[in-house]
């Protein structure tokens, strides 16, 4: 693995994306530090303490903290990601963007177009909304969060959040382009890892006070080696189905006949479940906080991470969105439409129809499996808090997007490591990407 490492410095072109890569990353955490005109920081600070456990929170994860300290940045790259997943579903109920993701590059062009369009527009909305809803916030001790508002703010604030976003879109296609990864998956990936420091520091002052004895530190410790071991695994699991091409004799010449297979991952949904389960699970305690209605707050107390109907929601709420977001991204169909188009065939199963119904009941059943195991990895953080009184928050959606976004870097290296006959990472190991 050094040995590998040890290669990276020696290809001019791998060495210039790394440094842009990180130079890029730079810029979007000082961007995080630079706070919107007119907005109280420290009064921004207190409220954010009071609205643990809402989308405020699951929010300012997302954005790398850029949201408690309401900066420039403060939308975070969410907008983006929020157009893009509703285009996706979008392409399932209407026809011309169903047959614009089937042209190839001018259809993947055109379909990022409508992308950032649509982002501009999210955004704005989102950064009007933010604005109105500032001017209203006070402090725990009733400081205002806003000291001048009025149009101006609204107007100010709105434009100069739209202008973040876009501004991270740039730097997120900037770094697909001409670094390495991802630059989405990395922007958000760089601002969940921020917080790794603090938790770092936090955990060895408690070890000092004797609040956490040490060996409940180790033991903590190899636990989350062995969970992050869980994820990469898991991550890469698939389910093979073998395909055979039938030969075809065109002239003097023979094509087809070899065999192959049909990879189909555990967790095809990613870590979009989790995340609409939280926004959904977490949004009467986000109204609770604005709204005093009696009601409300006892179904918001009762739904605050950690309580037993909270788990228990958010359980069911995944394996349904894993079911859900497969079925609308994976279409047995199609796949067995292609199959059939280019001679291939399951042995043993006609093309077609039967095939297509094949490829979904084993879908189905390993989709489960995925479920299962993207639960376990969410509701760990509640295990660990509650029941260890541990001090920071490890698991949930923010160590699957950590641990993916990491794989799919890595592999991206690993591939211009061995395109130039360099070793990779691991030897005799072959990483390989969740897409």
């Amino acid at each position: 693995m050094f040995e590998g490492i040890g290669n990276l410095g020696q290809i001019p072109e791998l060495r210039k994306r790394i440094g842009f890569t990180l130079l890029m990353l730079a810029v979007y955490r000082i961007g995080v530090q630079i706070p919107t005109p007119g907005i109280d920081v420290a009064a921004m600070a207190s409220f954010f303490n009071r609205v643990q456990g809402t989308l405020f929170g699951m929010f300012n994860m997302f954005s790398g903290g850029a949201l408690r300290r309401m900066s420039v940045l403060a939308l975070g790259i969410m907008p983006y990601i929020s157009v893009s997943i509703i285009i996706e579903l979008l392409a399932v109920a209407i026809p011309q963007l169903e047959a614009l993701k089937k042209e190839g590059e001018a259809g993947r062009k055109k379909i990022s177009q409508y992308t950032r369009y649509g982002t501009v527009a999210l955004s704005l909305a989102q950064g009007l909304g933010i604005a109105f809803g500032l001017e209203r916030m006070t402090a725990p001790n009733g400081a205002p969060v806003v000291a001048n508002p009025g149009i101006g703010f609204l107007l100010l604030t709105s434009l100069t959040l739209m202008s973040g976003t876009i501004f991270l879109m740039w730097i997120g296609e900037q770094i697909t382009e001409r670094g390495v990864g991802n630059g989405i998956s990395l922007i958000i990936f760089a601002g969940i890892v921020a917080r790794t420091p603090s938790a770092i520091i936090d955990t060895f002052s408690l070890i000092r006070t004797g609040d956490i004895h040490p060996g409940l530190f180790l033991i903590l410790l190899l636990m989350m080696l062995l969970v992050v071991a869980f994820i990469c695994f898991m991550e890469q699991a698939h389910r093979r189905i073998p395909v055979q091409y039938a030969r075809r004799v065109v002239g003097r010449k023979v094509y087809g006949g070899q065999s192959t297979h049909l990879p189909l991952k555990v967790n095809t949904a990613g870590v979009i479940p989790p995340i609409f389960a939280s926004s959904i699970i977490m949004f009467p305690a986000t109204i609770a906080n604005f709204i005093q209605i009696p009601w409300m707050q006892s179904m918001a107390q009762g739904l605050r991470p950690g309580s037993f109907y909270y788990e228990a929601i958010y359980v069911i709420a995944i394996v349904f969105f894993c079911y859900f977001y497969t079925a609308i991204t994976f279409n047995p169909v199609d796949i067995a439409d292609n199959l059939k188009k280019n001679g291939g065939y399951v042995p043993g199963l006609r093309p077609g129809r039967n095939t297509s119904e094949y490829i979904d009941k084993v879908l189905t059943r390993i989709t489960l499996i995925g479920a299962v195991y993207v639960s376990v990895i969410c509701v760990l953080p509640s295990i660990l808090i509650t029941k260890f009184n541990v001090p920071f928050y490890f698991g949930g959606t923010a160590l699957l997007i950590v641990v993916g976004v990491a794989m799919d870097t890595m592999a991206q290296i690993e591939s211009h490591l061995i395109t130039r006959n360099y070793e990779g990472f691991m030897r005799g190991a072959k990483l390989k990407t969740r897409r």
